[in-house]
């Protein structure tokens, strides 16, 4: 099947194109541009850009049973009604607001221009009476919200609506947690990924079908709603989608993680050298490599930190003068070369600390950057 080309900025474009795709009328292309050799197998309904732990864009190609089953597995869990997307909807979680609605028969609402405390409220203020509401946040729109909500009284209604408001796409802060408690947002914690058709596993439970597994110290997931690859990349996808001794087929996350007796799941970290902030993942290599490439910090080392906002950020080392002005050259080469998802946040002016092998000491660098 050949792709057919939808914007992903205009979320009213993907809304609207998406119920044929689900229909089998034709998979979709979103952040990016496919070309004529780009022929995904039958019963596509998207095929989604997205960025992985080499910070190198794949190709993510789901079936339309793939996220029906997702949709499905959702509803069970938390119910089923109207959402109102508020996240791009080239991204995966984006999409599944948009099919959530549609599959519950329901058109969803469309959160117009730049997420904002207005903004949500506004939107909200057009979902139906008398019917469950939905809506899914990074942390970091949770975070706008739960800032807003002490001097405008709209949006605490407006988040107090909700039946549930999903948040991933990172981990989400304890504190942020509280802090919606006290405000009475409902909300549900999930993890999951494009690969995985979004979130499958809801406040470290799984949904109904799917199967979690650690293997040498790595989250594995199974299930009905696991993509069929990576398109046009066949060694990708045989390294990334591995059968079982079961012959099950599993996706390696590249997340480390626990599974308790109970079968709840506790991520840990990653296992290659993979941040995401806002809900995006960003290589420190490459970050490194770009900074790199600025003089006076061609020795530079670049390290992940846990941030409030953000869910994680980067740090600069440099045994370097003049740290601000390296700092805003550093943010501004990343922004250029990468995005402004990526930018350091910080550029500590320092020795930097060496194993025995003359390779940096990493992990006192993030025991340093933590403190």
């Amino acid at each position: 099947m050949s792709l057919r080309t939808v914007d992903g900025a205009d979320a009213g474009a993907v809304r609207d194109a998406l119920p044929a795709a689900l229909d089998g009328a034709g998979p979709l292309a979103l952040g990016f541009e496919p070309s004529a050799e780009d022929v995904v197998p039958e019963g596509t309904a998207v095929v989604i850009a997205t960025s992985g732990s080499s910070g190198i864009p794949k190709r993510v190609v789901l079936s339309a049973a793939a996220l029906r089953a997702s949709a499905a597995a959702t509803a069970a869990r938390i119910g089923s009604g109207q959402w109102m997307l508020a996240l791009p909807a080239a991204y995966i979680a984006g999409v599944q607001v948009l099919g959530r609605s549609l599959l519950a028969g329901i058109d969803p609402v469309l959160l117009e221009g730049r997420f904002t405390p207005d903004a949500f409220v506004r939107a909200t203020a057009t979902l139906r009476d008398g019917v469950d509401r939905f809506t899914s946040f990074v942390p970091a729109q949770l975070a706008t919200l739960l800032d807003a909500a002490d001097e405008q009284p709209g949006v605490r209604a407006a988040l107090e609506s909700y039946r549930a408001i999903l948040v991933g796409g990172q981990a989400l802060p304890e504190r942020l947690r509280v802090r919606a408690d006290a405000v009475g947002a409902r909300i549900v914690r999930t993890y999951g990924s494009s690969e995985t058709a979004g979130g499958c596993v809801y406040d470290g439970r799984p949904l109904d079908g799917v199967g979690l597994a650690e293997v040498d110290g790595e989250v594995r997931i199974s299930g009905p709603m696991l993509a069929d690859g990576y398109l046009g990349d066949d060694e990708r996808t045989a390294q990334v989608f591995v059968p079982g001794s079961d012959g099950v087929r599993w996706y390696r996350t590249g997340d480390a993680g626990t599974i308790t007796s109970a079968g709840r799941l506790a991520v840990t970290g990653r296992i290659d050298n993979v941040i995401v902030s806002g809900g995006i993942n960003v290589s420190l290599d490459r970050v490194e490599r770009v900074v790199r490439g600025i003089p006076g910090l061609e020795q530079a080392v670049v390290v992940g930190v846990p941030d409030e906002r953000w869910g994680e950020a980067s740090v600069i080392f440099a045994d370097v003068p003049h740290g601000e002005q390296l700092l805003e050259a550093a943010r501004a080469r990343v922004e250029a070369e990468i995005g402004r998802h990526a930018r350091p946040a910080q550029l500590r002016a320092e020795r930097v600390p060496t194993l025995a092998s003359g390779k940096p000491d990493r992990e006192s660098l993030r025991r340093l950057a933590r403190d």
